[in-house]
Order: structure tokens, then sequence, then C-alpha cells
């Protein structure tokens, strides 16, 4: 992966070159890059993008490396809105956004959607927009903790990947996630789910009928955060989604 990066190759046109002899420079550059990812640093880092959902997104140091598992809340949240927004326009907010894969990745599925994208960090937001204008999608970034910024209208479908891994858990963190990652996008208290009990407390003031809520959460944590949604939204149809290896990863909330 570096090496096709410092070519310029694709993964086809790598094995299409092999027996060429590399430029010494170019053998230099790339071996400085071998050197530091033998220390940890993310590939991701090194080359400064991610494929997500068949597109290609800048990343860094200052947010979130894209997870496959995130493609699922977008598979499930698009069938869903095929559902209850035939139309193909419901207003989307996408909470703790990062690199603006979920928010754009939305925008690029449902072009007519209205969808607007929240981060505390300014550095952050520089990423996704970044990454929007690249992408050609409209798509307004706010900064602001959680709710706080978008708590002037109603919604109809609210996203959220947010950090979810409780402080003590850190130990356990391979060392590349836990050493190069930023820990605003991956932890947060009482065991990973203060993030999810604000959001659940706010929720129903900016949610319209019908509304779907979707949240990414640990593995553990399926049985609480469908409790707090299911609290929060006592009539809803609330549910929990495994991923494809079969563990708790999204919580679904339909307010109809």
């Amino acid at each position: 992966m570096i090496l096709q990066h410092e070519l310029g190759l694709s993964h086809a046109g790598l094995l299409a070159s092999m027996r060429e002899e590399l430029e010494e420079e170019k053998f230099r550059e790339f071996w400085s890059k071998i050197e530091l990812h033998s220390l940890g640093t993310p590939i991701q880092h090194i080359t400064g993008s991610e494929e997500f959902y068949g597109r290609s997104f800048g990343v860094n140091e200052h947010v979130l490396i894209p997870r496959p598992e995130t493609e699922e809340l977008i598979e499930e949240t698009l069938q869903l809105a095929a559902r209850y927004f035939p139309t193909g326009n419901p207003s989307i907010a996408d909470i703790g956004t990062g690199s603006g894969v979920i928010a754009i990745t939305m925008k690029c599925e449902l072009p007519a959607a209205d969808v607007t994208a929240t981060d505390i960090s300014q550095a952050a937001l520089s990423v996704a927009t970044d990454n929007a204008k690249r992408l050609h999608a409209d798509v307004a970034f706010k900064l602001g903790d959680l709710l706080e910024s978008i708590k002037d209208r109603k919604w109809d479908i609210v996203l959220s990947n947010p950090p979810y891994i409780g402080y003590e858990e850190a130990p356990d963190l391979s060392d590349s996630v836990r050493d190069f990652e930023p820990h605003s996008a991956l932890f947060a208290e009482n065991q990973g789910l203060a993030l999810y009990e604000k959001m659940a407390e706010g929720l129903p003031e900016i949610v319209d009928k019908p509304s779907i809520i979707g949240f990414e959460i640990g593995y553990t944590q399926g049985k609480a955060v469908k409790n707090l949604l299911k609290d929060a939204f006592p009539e809803a149809n609330v549910y929990v989604k495994k991923d494809i290896n079969k563990n708790d990863r999204m919580v679904f909330c339909i307010n109809v």
C-alpha cells in the first residue's frame, strides 16, 4: 500500500511494474515511510487517505480513521430512509463527524438530502470540509458540542459514531490506535456511555416525526444504549443491529 502510494500506482499497476528498478531517491522515500509504519504510525496517516463506501477520504492525526463497520451504519440508514422518506430529501444531522465520512456519504447517496455535520474539533471540521469539497458534497459543517449547534430546528435523521471507548479500556487498545488517533474521538466517561446519555437526553426536542436515529456503538454497549433511547422515546421501535462479524454494532430508533 505504501509503495503504491509512493509510485502513484493502482494495485494492478504495481503488479505490472514489479520488474522495474526503483529509483534510489524513491526508494529512500519509500523506506522512510516503512520505518514510520514499523514504529506504529497507521498506514492511513502515511498515505493521508482511507477508502470508505467506495470513495477516498483524506485523514490525519486530527480525525478517527474510518472503519468498515461504519459502512454498515450507512447501509442500514439508507434502507430505512427509503422506507420512511421515499422522496429522498430528508434533513440529516451527523454528530461528531470527524473526517466527515457519514455526512458526506449520506449526501452523495441522497443528493436531495439536507445534510449538516457537527464536531467539537475545528481541526476535524477542516478535514471534513476538505473532503466535502473534493467529493462535491454540499454539507453544512458546524462547530459545537454534540447537539448544541443544531438545536434550532427539527431533524428527520440523526446519526452519530461518537467516542465510545471507556478510559479503562485504553491499555487493551493496539498501539497504533492508542498512540496515533485522537483521544477526543476515542474515549468517553462512564464506561464509554457518557455521550450517548447526553444525546438521548436532548434528542426528543430536535427530531421530527417520523424520524430515524442511528448510533454506532461498542460491541458490549447494545443493551445500555438501547435502553437510553427507549427511555427517551418510549413509543419508538428501538433495536440493536449486529455487524458482519456478529457483534452488536448499531442501535437504531425509529420514531413514528
